[in-house]
């Protein structure tokens, strides 16, 4: 009789693919540190370096600081799960990202947040205001989509990709925000400003009147920090130093 274990998915899959899959599972245990996550309601994708179309999402009922690099569930665009799993995903999240990954061969990780500071914002009429350094570093490329309920419905995708058009950050109103990136740090970094100036701002509404910055400084300060997310050089460095500091505080992601 046969007792020899079945391979490991790290057998099974390439290197760029298994790459890809610490990256992911590294960026839930950042989202689970910053205490971003929302249980397992929110999500995180990472497309599969390769020719297919196809992505990676976390396993839905797992917490983001059980998430590894081989529980990660690997679909395609039409939401097969590939090669079968124990676990699902979530429905939402596939409508969500499959719709980004589809109509933008730009982005490599799309991740969506509802924190209490990103919810409070995006349920603002005036949503994302210029009153600091963080909101403006991003707020030039801000979009923003209209609450339709659970992303559960396939004919919202268009609606959402189109409203997201060529940017990199969205409000989701009523709902959550949302940043994308062909590289894990700048989606990382993209969020992270988003989420701080949400925070801020909610802050700020508590005392006194706030100071408003006009186009030509919001311009002129999302030119500046867009430089550094861009440079392909830094994106490495910054990186390399985030997976230590999951190596270092959350490790047994990259299993």
């Amino acid at each position: 009789m046969d007792d020899q274990a079945p391979p490991s998915v790290k057998e099974q899959v390439s290197e760029e693919e298994w790459k890809a899959r610490c990256d992911l599972a590294a960026l839930y245990r950042l989202v689970r540190m910053h205490g971003w996550d929302d249980l397992f309601f929110t999500h995180i994708s990472m497309r599969v370096p390769g020719p297919e179309e196809h992505f990676l999402l976390n396993p839905f009922g797992l917490l983001y600081e059980d998430v590894t690099a081989t529980n990660l569930v690997k679909v395609d665009l039409d939401g097969n799960v590939l090669p079968p799993s124990t676990y699902g995903i979530n429905p939402a999240g596939f409508t969500i990202h499959s719709a980004i990954h589809a109509a933008r061969p730009d982005v490599t990780v799309a991740m969506h947040l509802h924190t209490d500071q990103g919810v409070a914002v995006a349920a603002q009429k005036d949503g994302l205001l210029p009153i600091s350094q963080l909101a403006m570093n991003i707020m030039s490329d801000v979009a923003y989509h209209d609450y339709e309920g659970l992303a559960l419905v396939e004919e919202e995708k268009a609606r959402l990709v189109g409203d997201l058009g060529d940017k990199h950050t969205m409000i989701l109103r009523n709902h959550g925000t949302l940043a994308v990136g062909s590289h894990p740090f700048q989606a990382y970094l993209r969020i992270y400003l988003l989420e701080r100036a949400c925070r801020i701002q909610t802050m700020a509404q508590a005392g006194g009147e706030l100071i408003h910055w006009d186009k030509e400084m919001q311009d002129k300060v999302f030119k500046q920090g867009e430089e550094g997310i861009l440079n392909e050089f830094f994106l490495e460095i910054a990186w390399a130093a985030l997976r230590s500091r999951v190596d270092r505080e959350s490790p047994g992601y990259d299993r």
